[in-house]
């Protein structure tokens, strides 16, 4: 346990710089004092981190030092080649570097990790689509992407699901996600999220920008997602499924409506009234639909 926080601090120090005694305490989730132990230890062993007093102080590695992927735990290694989706990165332009960086960190990897890699690779595949997906071209994925990284802003005519249905906007891309097989773009102003499928024109500008500085992309698209399913879950029902009387969340009356009867006999809607009632109309309708002809 302890030296793997060790590697853990070694590689904060690395990919984040100088950082505070509290700073560390925190992102390891340690006290203070385990930290001031954790450095000393890391200097008997002969590391290169040296700290300075004050405001402005903290840890830092010498400058130049890196240290190697020695430390990977057998998992970590596998969960390294997992974690690489190889149909977005391609989506994103960018298949023949996730290749590249694959390869040459399997060359640095020692025999053992880079046996349990292969295994992991090979006994595991990441398909993130639902199974009744459909392909969407997504043909300004790039240009979307480029901007983002660029911090360019951008230009587009935008389809949306409420009239006017066509949009001209201009967008301050500060990140991109992929959920669920589909691609959303977080822009500016607001920000606002948006599908970069449904871009019907875009044209990139030269002026740039920058997001601010509070902004943060996970952070943002947690917030959203629980606003959705907010929006979404609207009211309640009480059913009866199995001898079992439970409530459960509904998104409107129609739509709650048609998701019960495709369940048949095994769910009985019990409140409130009028989804019953609109239950009860569709089933009418289906057995009219299919009652024998004379």
């Amino acid at each position: 346990m302890k030296s793997s926080r060790l590697l853990a601090m070694v590689l904060l120090l690395q990919t984040k710089g100088r950082r505070t005694a509290a700073q560390l305490a925190e992102e390891l989730d340690v006290s203070v004092r385990t930290v001031y132990r954790d450095v000393e230890s890391l200097h008997a062993a002969g590391v290169p981190i040296y700290g300075d007093a004050g405001h402005q102080g903290g840890y830092q590695l010498v400058a130049g030092y890196r240290t190697h992927l020695t430390g990977l735990h057998p998992s970590e290694a596998g969960a390294l080649f997992l974690s690489g989706l190889p149909g977005p990165a391609g989506e994103l332009g960018m298949g023949d570097a996730l290749a590249g960086a694959q390869l040459k960190l399997r060359a640095a990897l020692p025999p053992d990790l880079r046996a349990q890699a292969d295994r992991m690779r090979a006994r595991f595949h990441l398909d993130a689509p639902g199974w009744y997906a459909k392909d969407t071209s997504v043909p300004f994925l790039g240009a979307v992407a480029d901007a983002v990284w660029r911090g360019q802003l951008l230009h587009v005519r935008y389809r949306r699901w409420k009239a006017p249905e066509e949009v001209d906007r201009v967008l301050e891309p500060y990140g991109l996600v992929l959920k669920a097989g589909r691609w959303y773009l977080v822009a500016g102003p607001g920000p606002r999220t948006y599908r970069v499928d449904q871009i019907l024109a875009l044209r990139t500008s030269a002026e740039e920008f920058e997001p601010p500085g509070d902004f943060d992309l996970p952070s943002y698209w947690r917030d959203h997602q629980e606003r959705f399913h907010a929006f979404l879950q609207q009211g309640e029902a009480v059913i009866r499924a199995d001898g079992v009387e439970r409530t459960v969340p509904i998104e409107s009356i129609a739509k709650a409506a048609r998701h019960f009867l495709s369940q048949g006999p095994s769910v009985e809607v019990l409140e409130p009234r009028e989804l019953r009632d609109e239950v009860a109309r569709l089933a009418a309708e289906v057995a009219a639909l299919y009652r024998p002809t004379p």
